[in-house]
């Protein structure tokens, strides 16, 4: 006995790749596939279509493997309903529950699809009837309460993949997944103008920043950033913000005197005593409103009233008393300020840009910028598709969006 299923699937198929990720995954999990019907745009800008009658020799794999395959953006034909299973343990999803992409998903309930809301990878799909119409949402398996009504299998769902044109915006700027031998002005100026589209549409524009910031003296440049509006959240760890105050309080950055870029006498205490005082002061904005803290990145968000959320590590020094020490606390709070966002920028880390990612919806355009090819990379790897790379040295690209962004920054900075 075989189980099948007809998918269907809709794009840039073959200039892509697509269809043949597709295929590969197929025979990957053990199933066999038939090509029932192929349309294939004819201009460069039509979109190709393909039916393929999947078959695999168990129902429980079928499932997996379907599942594997809407990440490419395949659907069942015909959907059907989805099945409900309730959680009968706190942080413990039912078995066979549908594990959810980061594409824009519906589900089909009671004859009527419904659009999941913040739709986030590796999480489960969580129904609520208990209202006028039904909801359905992401959540992690760290928040899943018992009783809560899951989806489970493959059947009632669709995902809808964004369809990204050089026409479309900042987001045809790279034929390749990451850039390293293209003009950087050009990047650079299409990295302002996605973050320039991102505010004119009344979205928020999100930075995920590592310490390299500070260690390559651009801190000047996102401040400059931060006080144009052209930072409205930061995601970052202890580091970033410690060097930063160090910076402020000291002129170094983990010792290093930025504007002769040698080390100081002593200079080695200066991170640490930076983290005293912002303890002693009880926060970073207790610092900056008491007068302690004067100047910065740190400064320039709390005086421009904008967010951010530090999330630390085992390695951290302190840390700060802002630093998120629960990682599943400082996950809610990072998932807590995705609402409104249009755009992200990722510079100088790659564990906050990897987690990042995983919780950003597919719809968001996202830029990574780091020095090591391997931090742009495994960002799409991990399953951000819609991330692009640029392979450069992030206190330079700061300088130039800053340029490119900010009303006589060139001038004041020459």
């Amino acid at each position: 006995m075989h189980a099948s299923e007809t998918v269907e699937v809709t794009g840039h198929l073959i200039d892509t790749g697509i269809l043949s990720r597709v295929l590969d995954d197929i025979r990957e999990y053990g199933g066999d596939w038939v090509i029932d019907r192929f349309d294939v745009g004819h201009e460069a800008a039509d979109l190709s279509s393909a039916t393929i009658t999947v078959t695999h020799q168990d129902v429980e794999a079928l499932d997996r493997l379907l599942m594997r395959l809407q990440t490419r953006g395949v659907n069942q034909v015909q959907a059907g309903e989805p099945d409900l299973a309730p959680c009968e343990v706190d942080g413990v999803f039912p078995d066979h529950f549908y594990s959810t992409t980061n594409l824009a998903t519906r589900v089909r309930i009671a004859g009527r699809w419904v659009d999941v809301e913040n739709p986030e990878m590796d999480c489960g799909l969580v129904v609520d009837d208990s209202g006028e119409r039904p909801r359905v949402y992401t959540l992690p398996m760290s928040d899943v309460k018992a009783g809560m009504q899951v989806v489970c299998g493959v059947s009632g769902i669709r995902v809808d993949v964004p369809i990204m044109t050089k026409a479309e915006g900042s987001f045809g700027f790279m034929e390749s997944d990451v850039s390293s031998e293209k003009p950087q002005a050009v990047l650079v100026r299409q990295v302002a103008d996605g973050m320039r589209e991102a505010k004119t549409a009344g979205k928020k524009v999100l930075w995920v920043g590592g310490p390299g910031v500070v260690h390559t003296g651009a801190a000047p440049a996102m401040v400059a950033l931060v006080n144009a509006g052209f930072v409205d959240v930061l995601f970052a760890g202890n580091a970033l913000a410690t060097h930063d105050i160090e910076s402020s309080l000291f002129g170094t950055s983990l010792g290093v005197d930025l504007a002769q870029g040698r080390g100081v006498e002593h200079g080695h205490e200066h991170h640490i005593r930076a983290l005293n005082t912002i303890r002693k002061a009880g926060s970073i904005r207790a610092a900056v409103d008491s007068g302690v803290l004067t100047g910065g990145i740190m400064h320039a968000m709390v005086t421009g009233g904008k967010s951010y959320v530090l999330v630390g590590s085992v390695r951290d020094d302190g840390p700060l008393p802002d630093v998120y020490t629960d990682v599943l606390e400082g996950q809610r709070a990072m998932r807590a300020h995705l609402t409104g966002v249009g755009f992200c920028l990722m510079v100088a880390t790659m564990l906050h840009s990897v987690a990042t990612g995983n919780i950003l919806p597919a719809s968001v355009p996202l830029v990574c910028v780091d020095i090591n090819p391997a931090t742009v990379t495994k960002l799409a790897d991990r399953g951000s598709s819609q991330a692009r790379g640029i392979v450069t040295d992030v206190g330079l690209f700061l300088e130039q969006l800053a340029g490119e962004l900010v009303d006589g920054y060139r001038t004041a900075r020459s």
